[in-house]
């Protein structure tokens, strides 16, 4: 029978990883607008709605209630000049929702935004890595 390892901390490892830029780190880029703001929990909904048809299942593939999925939808839709998204009443057809024209351009743009941000700040981001103490694997308090 193996032995099993004693009981309390374990020793850190030998060789401490450092993280890597593409398996860790990400910017997160909020717009703060006069009286709005669109950021990525906001375009993660409008790409689920769009996937799924649903605001009810956009909103549980995000571990989210209903009634804030749509919050947030009426939020985007008051925000901006048109609505990005439409929906129907559930019903004998059926209900559903759907990005429409204004909200796939937001989307877009929003994903391109984030995307130059990503390509003109990476030197820098990777340089803020090189200062970040290794990251001790068998710490079970990640992210503190």
């Amino acid at each position: 029978m193996p032995e099993l390892p004693p009981f309390g901390p374990r020793a850190p490892s030998p060789v401490p990883q450092l993280k890597k830029a593409n398996d860790v780190t990400t910017l997160r880029l909020r717009i703060q607008f006069d009286d709005a703001m669109l950021g990525p929990g906001k375009a993660e909904l409008l790409e689920h709605i769009r996937e799924t048809g649903s605001i009810a299942a956009a909103g549980r593939q995000m571990d989210m209630s209903y009634k804030r999925a749509w919050m947030l939808v009426e939020e985007m839709n008051a925000a901006f000049r048109d609505p990005l998204v439409a929906s129907a009443r559930g019903g004998a057809g059926g209900g559903g929702a759907h990005l429409t024209a204004a909200g796939d351009e937001v989307l877009r743009l929003y994903r391109t935004i984030v995307e130059t941000a990503q390509q003109a700040a990476g030197e820098k981001i990777a340089a803020l890595e090189t200062m970040l103490r290794p990251v001790d694997p068998s710490d079970m308090y990640k992210g503190k």
